[in-house]
Formats: C-alpha cells, structure tokens, sequence
C-alpha cells in the first residue's frame, strides 16, 4: 500500500529538511492523540505523519524513497541484483565490446536492451524477466478496546481493495504485531506476495488497569458496609459477580480475586487475577440525626480509648 510522504506532510518533493521539519511539527500538533482523544482517524494520521517525517528526515531513505517510490523498502535486494548481473556481465563481456551472450539472448542489440533496461532501472529485459522478487510487506495498526481484547473474535479488514477475515485470539498485547502470511503486496515475475503485520493498540480503559494478565480495578465502599461488613456487587469484563466485604475493611485494603483477570495469550482456560482496591466514601448531607449518632459513636470511641 504506497503512501505518499511529500503528499501527507503537505510539502514538494524538492522540499528543504527546514521545511520538512516545519511541515512535521505543525500536523503533529493538529494530529496529536493527547489533543484528540477517542478520535480514530487523527491517531491514523498522527501515526502516517511519524512514519513520513521518518522517511523524508533521513537523506538516506529519502533518497531510495525518491529512487524506488512503494518499493523503496526493497531497494537493497534491487541493488543487489543489479550487482550480480553487473558482475556476470563482466565476466562474460570480452575485451572487444562484444559480448559472448548470456542464455536466452541471442544478438548483441537483445543483449543491449538488457543491459540498458537493467541499469536504466528497469525490469523489462528477457534475462531479468526470470528473477522472482517477493511482494512488499504492509503495515496497518488495529485499534481495539480492553473488550475486545478480552475475547477471541473475527474481524474483516480492508487490505489495498481486498476484504480479509481474520482471527484475534484472546488476550492479545497492546503493541503486539501479528504476521498474515501472504496477504502483502503481489510478488513479481512469479515471486510470493508480501506479508500483512498488523500492530494492535488497546485503548486505555475507565474502569480497568491491565498488567500483562492481570487487572486492577478501584471499587468504591460506603462506610456503613466498610464498617459492618456486607455483600456488593461489582462488575468484571466478564459480567457481574457478588463479593462479601470483611466487617472494619479499612480505606485502601486490596483484594486478588484469582482466575478473574485478563485472559492468557493463546493459552486455552488460562486468566491471570483481578486486584481490587476498596474506596471508602465518607458519607455527605448527613442529617441531625445522623449527626448525633456520630458524635454518639465519636464519645463511645474516646471513653474507649481512655480506659
């Protein structure tokens, strides 16, 4: 899938590193993710944008970018084939300019159009026409929730034109890359298609916290049932389960429920644990009533602790 650099970032190909630079900085700050969160197609952007200013900052890429276009990945296998035939053209070629012939050619002007369409950066000649070269290697970025993360689900994609199904197992990393074997670019004279890899980002969650397998979750507590002890209902990506709170649980106290985490990777039957965090909530609006049975309770606790 060929992106334009010069076109993303806005700028002619005969642009100065200053006004790549400049370009960058400018749709970097437009497209930023922290300044358009839950927006899908900024985040494209912003990664289109970094994967342009990449390119075009670096004479180096820049220049096989400029010299090979969507192949510019490729152009070390290119050159390198150019060597090899650079060097069977030497050794074949006799001192007096006329060649002894490779296989397949046979006059000296089909040797010529070979030589020239080779070096003249083509791939038009006869002999050249037998090198397989494999297909360019896409990209894409996935974005998912901690949801759809959680589940092992199908998903059809859009790959340059094509509609593709593929599997997302459970438990998959924020960052993680998967390899779809042969779904790239097409190969040429008879070479394997590229391959598809597709990095995952998982988007962060309001509710949970996600450590490998684990989960880490804040549930608040009224103070009635910190104190007395009692039975609540908290939610799990996996649906609602009842727990009983300990009499005198104490703000902050932890919890491990095991095997109620986050799935393990390709791992049949396997989660990891949810950590739970009580959040005692001191009570508000309180009436007279409740009033003077705290200071009731505040009394109660001072003839207490003075004994």
């Amino acid at each position: 899938m060929f992106i334009d650099y010069y076109k993303v970032l806005g700028v002619d190909k005969n642009a100065s590193q200053k006004d790549i630079k400049s370009a960058y900085r400018k749709l970097a700050r437009k497209y930023h993710p922290d300044l358009n969160p839950n927006n899908p197609e900024a985040k494209k952007n912003f990664q289109q944008i970094n994967e342009a200013h990449e390119v075009l900052s670096d004479p180096v890429k820049r220049k096989k970018y400029d010299q090979y276009g969507k192949d510019w990945q490729h152009s070390e296998e290119f050159e390198r084939t150019q060597t090899q035939y650079r060097h069977q053209y030497q050794q074949q070629y006799d001192h007096s300019g006329r060649g002894r012939g490779f296989p397949g050619m046979e006059d000296e002007g089909e040797f010529s159009d070979f030589f020239e369409s080779l070096f003249g950066g083509g791939f038009r000649g006869k002999r050249n026409s037998r090198v397989k070269f494999r297909g360019e290697d896409y990209t894409a970025e996935l974005h998912l929730t901690l949801k759809d993360a959680y589940y092992t689900h199908k998903k059809e994609l859009d790959v340059n034109g094509k509609k593709i199904r593929i599997t997302i197992p459970a438990g998959i990393e924020n960052g993680q890359t998967i390899k779809i074997t042969g779904h790239g670019g097409p190969g040429m004279n008879g070479g394997p298609n590229g391959d598809l890899f597709i990095r995952f980002t998982i988007e962060n969650d309001q509710h949970f916290k996600r450590l490998n397998s684990d989960l880490y979750t804040n549930v608040e507590l009224d103070l009635y049932t910190a104190v007395l002890g009692g039975e609540i209902i908290i939610e799990t990506l996996d649906g609602r389960i009842k727990l009983q709170v300990k009499p005198e649980t104490q703000n902050g106290s932890k919890i491990k429920l095991k095997g109620k985490g986050f799935p393990v990777y390709k791992s049949k039957d396997q989660f990891g644990d949810l950590y739970v965090t009580y959040s005692v909530k001191i009570p508000e609006d309180l009436s007279e009533r409740e009033k003077s049975l705290f200071r009731e309770l505040s009394d109660l606790n001072s003839k207490r602790a003075g004994k």
